[in-house]
């Protein structure tokens, strides 16, 4: 058993956290990733600063490989290759921002290189780039929804209907 304050206690509530930290980077790096150019524009425009930052790789575009699974959760395949542009960035207070998103629109990566960098951050912008991806993230589930029910309306039930073949 761990006692409570130990140096084990201490390291595993340690771990939790930095599981968690983990957990909740990639979840705002993904939703800033699908988020629409536009969007990421209108919230930087409503920020109350424009952070300066260095280049640490400017945005360039490359290829990626997709994979998928067979049925969801069968044998893996190569599904094909899509393009994808990267950046990394360091805001001057030494925060360091990264951005993974499909296609080639450069400024969509340093835009979300930027937030990822002001989200790590414990001020006030941090709490206002939280709200951004809060509100990128309610718009990103109601599209969702939206293909879903249009996906949904399409939808073919077949079915076999047992003639009755007795005489009535």
């Amino acid at each position: 058993m761990v006692r409570p304050g130990s140096e084990l206690d201490l390291q595993s509530k340690w771990r939790t956290q930095v599981r968690n930290d983990v957990e909740y980077r990639q979840r705002w790096m993904a939703v800033l990733a699908r988020a629409k150019r536009d969007e990421l524009e209108r919230a930087w425009n409503n920020l109350a600063i424009s952070p300066q930052f260095e280049w640490l790789r400017r945005p360039e575009t490359g290829l990626v490989l997709v994979r998928g699974r067979a049925g969801g959760t069968g044998d893996l395949f190569n599904l094909g290759e899509v393009t994808m542009t990267q950046c990394a960035l360091r805001l001057t207070d030494g925060t360091t921002g990264f951005a993974f998103v499909l296609g080639c629109d450069e400024r969509h990566a340093e835009l979300a290189a930027v937030f990822d960098a002001l989200l790590q951050r414990a001020d006030d912008i941090a709490t206002a780039s939280r709200r951004f991806v809060a509100q990128f993230e309610a718009t990103q589930l109601d599209r969702r929804e939206l293909r879903s029910r249009r996906a949904a309306s399409t939808k073919v039930e077949f079915f076999a209907m047992a003639r009755d073949a007795s005489p009535e």
